[in-house]
Parts: C-alpha cells; structure tokens; sequence
C-alpha cells in the first residue's frame, strides 16, 4: 500500500562526512479530515495515519501547529488545497455540533454546516467524500430509522445537518452520508463531549445533581466510528458504487443518567448521589428527539462496520487522564 522511492540523507561519522541514498516508503493513499482538530476529526485523522495512509489534517481556530489551517467557506483555499494535496478521499467532520449552540448562533452554524459542505462537495469532482452527519436528522418517535426512512429534524441542528447532506449529494452524488449518534472518545476536555462531560457529576460524589433519564441515546466511540471511515474510502478505492447514505451507531441503549452511572461503575465510584430526572423541565434548550435508535444493517451487509467497543471499555480509555488520582490505571488494571 505504499510506494518506494529515494530520499538523499547526509551521514555523519567520525572524520568523514557521507551523502547517501536512503530508500523511504511513502503511503500511496491521501486522505483530507476536516475538522481535524475536533473530537471526530482528531479520531478520523490517527485512524488513516496509522494505517498506512498520508493524511492531511485541516481546521480552523485550533489548526496550527499540527494541522492545516483552512477556511471552509472560502473557496479558493479549498480549491487550493485540494489540488495541492490530490486526496483519493475526504472525509468532512468539521460541524458545529452543539444543538443549543445552532440555536443561539444561528447563521455561523449554517454557514459551517450548509454552505462550507456546498463548497467542498463542488470542489470534490470526482474524489470519494464522506460527509459525517447526525441521527438528529430524525424526530425520534418510531425508531429504529433506516437509512430510507424520512427525515424530520425537530431542532436547527438537525436541519442544518439534513441540508449539508442534498448539498453534499447534489454536488458530489458519487459520496456517502454517514450518519451517526451521540459521540464521545479522547477529549482535550471533558465539556468536549456530551458524554464525558457526565464525569464532572460523577465525581462531585458528596453533592446530589438530577441527570436526564427520558432521552434515549446510544453513545458512540470516536475510534469505532473512525475505523468505519477507513473501512468506508478503502472498498470505495475498490468499488466506485460505494455511495448514498450509511448509518453507523454502537448497541448500548442509555439515558444521560443511566451513562452517569456506568462511568461511576467504570472508575469504581459511588453513584447514590445521581439523581434520575424523568421529566424534561421547560426551557431545556433546543428540542432533541426521544429516541433516534439508527438501523446499521447497511454497513454490516456490505462488511464496512465495525464492532462496537463497549462503553465501560472506551469511557475508561476516553476518561483516565482526568482522574484526580493518576495512578487509578495501575490500580484497577494491575
């Protein structure tokens, strides 16, 4: 999967000074991640890296040092960076993501969620895009929802993702959709996600806090959902009929409080203190839907999903570094 090539390198030794021909391997197969620097993206982005593809990584605010600093609404620096780059594939995870964030900052989060995905989509030509979307697109009230079961957002977010996905289809109608649930996995912090963000309540252990138990969701692992992607552009190298839309999701059915508890379990600490709130209370923010459970039998027939880890498993791995006590990892796995 990679290809061979020459590379000049000095040599130093004792007395003599060597310039030599060092044979290096580069990866053959480029990928471009957007949002690269997000919860997703970072996932997507090591996820290529360590199997055997050359990856670019792009973002924004956060970009620099480590990844591309490009604006998506700008088509020239999109343009240029694809045809400076030449990626086989592109997976597009940058989004605003946060549903109460969509309704207080309407109009930047159509342009990142609608119009950046216009951008990239005409810009794509013939490259293989995978567009990450949401199972917000849906209204949760008669689940499970198969990829030909129609949308009916009930908040700005959802809608905002429906519409980035027909521009994605208008303009490229060769990429996949990929929609996805809940997501949690390696977070710069814990506010990252809405899944650890749970850790806080968890661990204020002396203070009673309600949790949400009517919504039901189904948490799902950054790196799972990341070895999908890869699965996804390696068989549309393959087979240029890989396209349309694609559900992904793990298996664990949970609300808030029920999540709340299973960290508490994972971390060996107390949970009495969680409080299960059944009813929603008014003015909760934007609208989310009751249970938007995906059906993924798509990916499974075609051999591209992957199993999914098991959430007291990846919550270990996702959380760890946020314990107060670093020398829980040795205690609990040793």
């Amino acid at each position: 999967m990679s290809i061979r090539d020459k590379e000049l390198k000095i040599h130093f030794k004792p007395g003599h000074v060597e310039l030599v021909q060092d044979e290096v391997y580069t990866p053959y197969r480029r990928v471009l991640v957007t949002g690269a620097t997000g919860l997703l993206g970072r996932a997507v982005y090591k996820e290529f890296k360590n199997n055997d593809w050359d990856a670019l990584g792009c973002g924004y605010n956060r970009a620099r040092p480590y990844f591309l600093k490009c604006n998506l609404l700008d088509e020239d620096a999109v343009r240029g960076v694809i045809q400076g780059f030449q990626p086989h594939v592109i997976v597009h995870c940058a989004a605003e993501r946060r549903p109460d964030v969509v309704e207080r900052h309407t109009e930047a989060a159509m342009n990142l969620n609608v119009h950046a995905c216009s951008t990239l989509a005409k810009e794509a030509g013939g490259i293989f895009l995978i567009y990450i979307s949401t199972d917000y697109v849906f209204d949760g009230r008669n689940p499970p929802y198969g990829e030909n079961d129609a949308p009916n957002p009930l908040n700005l977010y959802g809608k905002s993702k429906l519409e980035g996905e027909r521009e994605i289809l208008r303009h490229c109608p060769g990429a996949a959709v990929l929609r996805v649930p809940i997501l949690f996995g390696e977070v710069e912090k814990v506010e990252e996600s809405a899944v650890t963000v749970l850790w806080d309540h968890v661990q204020e252990g002396t203070e009673s806090c309600t949790i949400d138990h009517c919504q039901q969701r189904f948490p799902t692992y950054t790196n799972d959902v990341a070895r999908v992607c890869r699965n996804m552009a390696e068989r549309a190298l393959q087979d240029s009929s890989l396209r349309g839309i694609f559900h992904y999701s793990a298996k664990e059915q949970m609300t808030k409080y029920e999540m709340a508890c299973a960290i508490a379990d994972a971390f060996n600490l107390p949970s009495s203190h969680l409080i299960p709130m059944t009813e929603q209370p008014a003015g909760a923010g934007a609208q989310r839907p009751q249970n938007a459970q995906l059906e993924c039998s798509r990916l499974e027939l075609l051999g591209l999903s992957a199993e999914p880890t098991p959430f007291k498993t990846a919550i270990r791995d996702s959380l760890w570094p946020f314990q107060h006590d670093k020398r829980w990892r040795q205690t609990v796995f040793h």
